[in-house]
């Protein structure tokens, strides 16, 4: 048996924290990926794509992300399971409630109630969240299910294994780290860590098939796992990304090249689209080089879809040419001096721009 697994689509995502065209564009990257997924499972030909949780990134996403989301399910003719996460819980009034109403393809499961769904020769047990966080572990029922006549049993869960995600993780919606072997299941496919992450020899999180964050643990892909009596999951890692989101650091020294340092950040994902970058400057400089600096990060700007620099780490050190090239003498001169002398203090960042808006209309006099 052949399954895409997949989850945290988070669809109607935000994104306020990056500029609103780049928002836009990175929540239509989201359902775009939908049918992408419908389209590999369809290539590949999956027995079905099980979907653990946070499918919406709200309870209450638009008509317009509803619709588009079962438009681009309609790739893929073979079941699809949706689970309730954390982000879209299975409230009385919710996403889900509403996806009914608007009439279900046949093919398309709600894994909104702890119940078995047959699948093929296979039953999935679902462990559905009815709020965003509970204490209890909603997969302990799995262990005592009763699946007659299935080959296989697959967990469907989200939220955070025991003992496995580094400090800080959501320590709510636990589930028990030997929970694969407590229930005899085949597979236990989860969501809620957006990376691709191994919980145990039949315990797997695809991650998130779309990037929202810059964090590197292995986002932006689905993972294709094929079941066979007895064994393990064989599980083949799939890259999905349209946007990926790279975090770098530049350490500028005499002779570098920015815009060198930054080219293979420029690189597009494997759907094809622009990259997201933030990219963390550190070391010291003079004003000539930070104006390099400036300039390659505008020319790449240009090819990426949001690009951040975080100058917070670097030194600013004007030489004395830096200095004589803004003004050899007078006021300018003095306010350059003085804007120089605030560099290693609290306003260092507000005279670090100061500074290098100085020193470039002094090259636009020049030019």
């Amino acid at each position: 048996m052949r399954l895409i697994l997949t989850a945290d689509w988070q669809l109607g995502k935000g994104f306020g924290s990056v500029p609103p065209d780049a928002g836009a564009l990175l929540r239509r990257a989201r359902l775009d990926g939908v049918a992408r997924i419908a389209a590999l499972a369809t290539e590949r030909r999956a027995d079905a794509v099980l979907v653990a949780g946070d499918v919406f990134d709200h309870a209450a996403p638009t008509d317009e992300t509803l619709r588009r989301m079962l438009g681009a399910l309609a790739g893929f003719s073979g079941p699809w399971v949706l689970l309730p996460g954390n982000h879209d819980p299975a409230l009385p009034e919710s996403a889900w409630t509403r996806l009914a109403r608007l009439g279900l393809p046949p093919n398309l499961h709600l894994a909104d109630r702890a119940a078995p769904i047959a699948i093929g020769e296979a039953a999935v047990l679902p462990a559905p969240l009815s709020r965003r966080h509970e204490a209890a572990d909603l997969t302990a029922w799995f262990d005592a299910a009763e699946t007659p006549g299935a080959r296989f049993r697959i967990g469907l869960a989200h939220g955070a294994v025991e003992g496995l995600l580094p400090e800080g993780a959501d320590a709510l919606n636990p589930i028990a780290r030997d929970r694969a072997e407590r229930a005899r299941l085949d597979l236990l496919a989860l969501g809620d860590w957006h990376g691709t992450l191994q919980a145990g020899p039949r315990a797997w999180y695809p991650g998130t098939p779309e990037p929202d964050r810059f964090r590197a643990n292995a986002p932006g892909a689905v993972l294709l796992a094929t079941l066979r009596d007895g064994a393990p999951p064989e599980v083949e890692r799939i890259e999905t990304a349209r946007h990926p989101w790279r975090r770098a650091t530049l350490t500028l020294a005499p002779g570098l090249d920015p815009a060198a340092e930054i080219e293979p950040l420029l690189a597009p994902g494997p759907a094809g689209g622009e990259p997201m970058i933030r990219l963390d400057v550190a070391g010291v400089c003079d004003l000539a080089a930070h104006a390099a600096l400036s300039e390659a990060a505008e020319a790449a700007r240009a090819r990426a879809l949001h690009l951040a620099l975080d100058e917070t780490a670097l030194s600013l050190t004007p030489s004395d040419a830096d200095l004589s090239a803004i003004a050899a003498a007078g006021f300018v001169r003095d306010a350059a001096d003085r804007l120089a002398a605030l560099l290693e203090g609290p306003e260092a960042a507000t005279a670090r721009r100061a500074l290098a808006h100085l020193h470039a209309l002094a090259e636009e006099r020049r030019e």
